[in-house]
């Protein structure tokens, strides 16, 4: 029986497994319709600002700090634990300032994101990585809940099943940034 318990997955990591392949599947949408409608007479080549590999190298740096805190978490290492995720934390909203003011750079060069004068490769950029940024934002919220756990005084559980969760969807959101940032580039090129 007790062999059984453990084959299972527990239900909210099932949920986000399923959760991660909806979103993949959304993106893979996005860059395909990129890659077609990349043919057209008036599609705009620019190159990413130098912020972005900036913000790939936060993100990046934040899947470790996660991994790490998940293993001090495992390991009752609380003190480190914590520094970890104040760190994870602060890489996360470091990731998201870079890229705003990566668009912003952009907008400076005059590379028109969204609306009347925007061309379709800015509009593709700004759609595709806002989605990013959205789904950024709700791992940052996860974050700082289990942030505000780890410093709480009156929360108290051990259980490692929210930061596990937690971890997975982050690297998960890494993954998915370091695809669509190679993906960015070489369609640059």
């Amino acid at each position: 029986m007790v062999s059984e318990q453990r084959k299972k997955i527990h239900p909210h990591k099932f949920a986000l497994w399923i959760a991660m392949g909806s979103i993949t599947m959304m993106f893979a949408a996005f860059t395909s319709a990129y890659i077609v409608k990349r043919s057209q007479s008036n599609w705009l080549l620019f190159k990413l600002p130098i912020l972005f590999w900036y913000s790939t190298g936060a993100i990046l740096l934040s899947s470790a700090t996660i991994q790490i805190a998940l293993h001090a978490f495992r390991n009752r290492a609380m003190l480190l634990y914590k520094l970890l995720i104040t760190i994870t934390t602060l890489l996360g909203l470091s990731f998201v300032a870079l890229q705003c003011v990566g668009f912003a750079t952009l907008h400076q060069q005059g590379v028109i994101l969204l609306g009347n004068n925007s061309n379709a490769s800015a509009s593709f950029l700004t759609i595709i990585a806002g989605m990013h940024i959205l789904h950024v934002l709700g791992g940052l919220i996860a974050l700082v809940i289990i942030f505000c756990r780890a410093y709480s005084r009156r929360v108290r559980s051990y259980s490692s099943i929210p930061l596990e969760i937690t971890s997975t969807y982050w690297h998960f959101v890494d993954f998915l940034w370091v695809y669509l940032f190679i993906f960015f580039e070489i369609m640059a090129g």
